[in-house]
């Protein structure tokens, strides 16, 4: 029985990292009895087991790690040389599965979308938004934007950009509770909004800096989110004092629905960085949107002092 072997491994490479029939059939948009058909094939004619499955997981036997890693890297190749006559007509093409925080999608990369797909018109962006952690091997997604300290090691990370912070609140916050002139003054009588993580639950408090002087406020504040926009919106409906990105507060200072407060203080920028699977071949799509994507990023990155940055996007500008 002749089958398609080069199908076959690109299943076998997606069941064998994803731990499941059903999850490599979603991330390559295939019926599930294909996939196991497929399998089925290419063990009955290997002769060997590569997939040991019970009811509840999917584990790799000895012969199918081995296979695993032949597999990766032939099909390694295959994409290479797809790749070079791609590059040879000029054209990239195939989806992408990027996932990315809520803020940074609504403020940075959606609205320069256009751009990306004028370039490359014939790449098409599957983008997830949210910022909860995810599993991108798992998932079949190819690479994610996040923000913050970098949870997984094992991923290749790129640093596309930095963020300072400001502390701000509205001006109808301010004339009930006071301008603050010290951030010892927050730990009393003022209501906070922090961030917590959707990794780990736990709440990141207001940090603030002076020379050796070292503050942490808000390990008891009256609202937390875990998204960036939402402490956005929290500021801009009255509800308390926070530190968000500059970038995101800028306009909304420019036009008075925020004040700045505490400026001699600081707080350590925010890195952003791009992450993708170390264990396996780079696609030239997905090499052409990371140094695009960077590009991109780098038009807000406050390590460029005195480059100009746009302000964000009118749709995320809340009424105060």
């Amino acid at each position: 029985m002749k089958i398609d072997q080069l199908l076959a491994l690109r299943v076998f490479v997606r069941i064998a990292e994803a731990r499941s029939f059903s999850r490599a059939a979603d991330s390559l948009d295939m019926p599930r009895p294909t996939v196991t058909k497929l399998m089925q094939e290419l063990e009955k004619h290997l002769g060997v087991k590569l997939l040991q499955r019970t009811t509840r997981r999917v584990t790799v036997t000895a012969e199918g790690a081995a296979y695993y890693e032949r597999a990766l890297h032939l099909l390694g190749e295959v994409e290479e040389m797809d790749a070079l006559v791609a590059r040879s007509h000029a054209q990239l093409r195939g989806r992408l599965r990027i996932d990315i925080g809520s803020s940074l999608a609504n403020a940075i990369l959606i609205p320069a979308l256009p751009d990306f797909h004028a370039r490359y018109p014939d790449i098409q962006i599957h983008l997830g938004v949210g910022d909860r952690p995810v599993d991108l091997i798992g998932e079949g997604v190819d690479c994610v934007i996040r923000s913050g300290v970098l949870a997984d090691t094992s991923l290749v990370a790129k640093r596309i950009a930095e963020f300072d912070y400001v502390t701000c609140a509205s001006p109808a916050y301010l004339t009930v509770h006071g301008v603050p002139a010290h951030p010892e003054q927050l730990a009393q009588g003022h209501g906070l909004i922090t961030y917590f993580s959707s990794l780990t639950g736990k709440p990141n408090p207001l940090l603030f800096r002076r020379r050796r002087e070292t503050f942490e406020i808000g390990h008891s504040a009256m609202l937390a989110v875990n998204e960036s926009t939402a402490r956005l919106t929290a500021l801009l409906a009255g509800l308390g004092v926070s530190q968000t990105y500059e970038f995101l507060a800028r306009p909304h200072i420019e036009r008075g629905a925020l004040v700045p407060l505490l400026r001699e203080w600081t707080r350590p920028r925010h890195p952003v960085h791009l992450l993708y699977p170390s264990n396996r071949h780079v696609p030239e799509k997905l090499k052409v949107f990371a140094d695009w994507a960077a590009g991109i990023f780098s038009q807000f990155d406050d390590r460029f002092f005195g480059s100009p940055r746009p302000s964000v996007v009118g749709h995320l500008q809340p009424s105060a």
